[in-house]
């Protein structure tokens, strides 16, 4: 949740463009072990206009694992609640005007409101490895591949590099 926000917030950062609409997120797609020594899930994380809708590990025999876990947010958002510049407090948190306004639950005493939203879909996968042991040896051959997007429409295959085990285990 705290990359959507991260992202959210870089959207917010970057929105000011000559024709004043939010640039739309550039397709990104990671994959990589959890931090924390976890050896023997992948976890992937993808930013893009179509919504993933699998995800399987192939190995280099051409066996297919599939993912274990699936979710896509489509355009995830935020509200932010705003103190009017009148404030007695704006401009006293960190040098930053009304910054725990910022961070206040929506609907907080009829401050404006700005709705933030990323215009793509934001997706996470996990995949266990039938064989942690025979990944860590046989790693490079190993391939992610990635569908994106619901029939009839456009339907994208992907593929990229397995992410090297992490060091230990």
């Amino acid at each position: 949740m705290r990359g959507i926000v991260s992202l959210l917030a870089a959207a917010a950062l970057t929105a000011c463009v000559d024709n004043g609409l939010p640039p739309v997120a550039t397709d990104q797609i990671r994959a990589r072990f959890p931090p924390g020594g976890v050896v023997d899930v992948i976890e992937i994380d993808a930013v893009d206009r179509l919504p993933l809708r699998k995800a399987e590990l192939v190995a280099p025999d051409g066996q297919v694992t599939a993912a274990s876990y699936l979710n896509v947010v489509p355009s995830p958002g935020t509200t932010l609640d705003r103190e009017f510049a009148t404030s007695p407090y704006a401009g006293n948190t960190f040098g930053y005007g009304n910054i725990t306004a910022n961070l206040a639950a929506p609907g907080g005493a009829g401050a404006p409101q700005q709705r933030v939203a990323l215009l793509a879909m934001v997706a996470t996968a996990s995949i266990l490895l039938p064989d942690p042991v025979e990944y860590r040896r046989e790693w490079r051959g190993y391939r992610i591949r990635l569908d994106f997007g619901d029939p009839p429409g456009a339907v994208e295959t992907r593929e990229l590099a397995a992410p090297e085990p992490p060091p230990g285990g």
